[in-house]
């Protein structure tokens, strides 16, 4: 009966961490599609509404690193309630402002609330859950949490119609206190004495810091998080809005349903990349690297366009950018599998950090075109030059990752046969019946049968590369 009740406490604790991330996405995603309302309502350029966005993701990025060594020390519920609270008191100071300053402290301080919440969730499905579940899991609360974005793109989107700017973001903002109070409630840290909760000095906290950059599986992840993440982000959170409408000259109803169509899209890709990270965990780059190339092809579909882009082809767009989000929790997955228990929260911070300092640099990019091409108004073309910057990060994020790829098979003294030979032994292995195992050289990370910490089998430490092993092909 108690481990039923365990069980089921877990799906509940999860049920709650999964609502609290659905509304800090739609917090973090509210300003994107008021962004023409912002620019009237303040007076301000596009340069100057990208700083509001940039300031946010500045704050988020810089704080992930720090959230992971809390969330390490006191547990995922405190942080998720100090979360929610930031986020509503951003949300109400926007609500009520009419001046810059003010609205870019309201960003700032959802930017540090947001910060605290999706990786206190991992944290609670890395200490709640199996960890043959923990992969599948995490993308399924990736891309739960993005209904968030939904309710961004289109109740809030008919919220500010018919109601005004200073309603919209006071509901936020209440929203916000409710998921406070809920999570203060009813969640709970897990009932074992695991390492949350348990009190570290700083210099301990640092070095498990330390231990975490120093692992080879962590920088993966890492680069991994920053190519997949920032392209579909930057879309989403701020400049796909004005893209759509005063670029493509799209009707407002047209941009949300792209927007929602990008959501949706998202949430069916998420459980087939967690179900490839767990059947092939020894592949998980080759997801990424092809999500990596098709959001390249579909951008330079877009920007190659003469003209307006038919409604297929950002139809087409937005789809692929669907699997940005869910490519980039691949990295996540690098944290958790390489690095111990005591050190999740650090290193899933370093991850974090990665795709967001590439949104936020593109979001900044983005804006300064915009302003010195557009002073008069925006065109498509003006739109165009500014989205063609994203192509320098997808450049040095391809380089960092198969950089550290390489490092980490080194490190790991492992070698890889092709990859289309492990699929096609694994079709003649199912065709034959006979269930057989047939080995296979692991690839980036000695990780799933090999994984450290919450990983199924071994806990060595950080400095000493395991020995190679050989793994099932599945």
């Amino acid at each position: 009966m108690d481990v039923r009740r365990t069980r089921a406490r877990a799906w509940l604790i999860l049920a709650l961490g999964v609502a609290a991330y659905a509304v800090a996405v739609f917090q973090r995603a509210s300003l994107g599609v008021a962004g023409v309302e912002a620019q009237h309502r303040f007076a301000i350029t596009a340069a100057v509404l990208s700083l509001f966005s940039v300031l946010q993701l500045a704050v988020y990025a810089g704080l992930q690193v720090p959230v992971g060594i809390m969330v390490d020390r006191f547990g995922s519920r405190r942080l998720i309630v100090t979360g929610a609270v930031l986020m509503a008191m951003g949300q109400a100071v926007l609500a009520t402002t009419h001046s810059v300053g003010p609205a870019v402290i309201a960003r700032v301080l959802v930017g540090a609330g947001d910060a605290m919440t999706f990786i206190s969730v991992l944290r609670l499905i890395a200490v709640w859950f199996p960890p043959r579940r923990v992969a599948l899991l995490t993308q399924l609360t990736g891309i739960l949490g993005q209904t968030g974005q939904i309710a961004a793109a289109y109740p809030l989107v008919a919220l500010l119609e018919h109601a005004g700017w200073s309603t919209s973001f006071l509901t936020a903002a209440f929203i916000g206190l409710a998921v406070a109070a809920t999570s203060a409630l009813t969640l709970r840290d897990p009932p074992t004495r695991a390492p949350t909760g348990v009190p570290v000095s700083a210099r301990e906290a640092v070095a498990r810091l330390a231990f975490a950059w120093r692992e080879p599986g962590t920088r993966l992840g890492l680069w991994t998080h920053f190519t997949t993440q920032f392209s579909g982000t930057v879309f989403a959170l701020l400049w796909g809005y004005p893209f759509l409408v005063l670029g493509e000259h799209r009707s407002p109803a047209e941009a949300g349903l792209l927007l929602t169509v990008l959501v949706l899209v998202s949430m069916a890709i998420g459980p087939v990349l967690g179900q490839l990270a767990s059947r092939w965990p020894f592949r998980r780059s080759v997801p990424v690297l092809a999500i990596v190339g098709a959001t390249v092809a579909a951008w330079t579909a877009v920007l190659a366009w003469p003209g307006r882009a038919p409604l297929f082809v950002l139809f087409v767009l937005v789809v692929v950018l669907a699997s940005n989000g869910p490519g980039s929790v691949m990295g996540f997955d690098y944290a958790r599998t390489e690095n111990a228990a005591d050190r999740i929260g650090s290193a899933t911070g370093i991850v974090n950090v990665g795709g967001f300092v590439a949104s936020l640099l593109t979001i900044a990019l983005i804006g300064i075109v915009l302003s010195l091409t557009g002073a008069r108004g925006y065109t498509l073309g003006d739109f165009k030059l500014a989205f063609s910057v994203q192509y320098l990060f997808w450049t040095v994020g391809l380089v960092g990752i198969l950089y550290s790829r390489r490092r980490l098979r080194a490190a790991r003294g492992v070698t890889l046969d092709p990859f289309h030979h492990a699929v096609l032994r694994t079709w003649r292995t199912r065709d034959s019946q006979f269930r057989r195992v047939v080995p296979e050289r692991t690839e980036e990370h000695a990780s799933a049968p090999t994984a450290r910490g919450t990983g199924p089998a071994h806990d060595r430490p950080s400095g000493r590369p395991p020995s190679p092993r050989r793994s099932a092909s599945r």
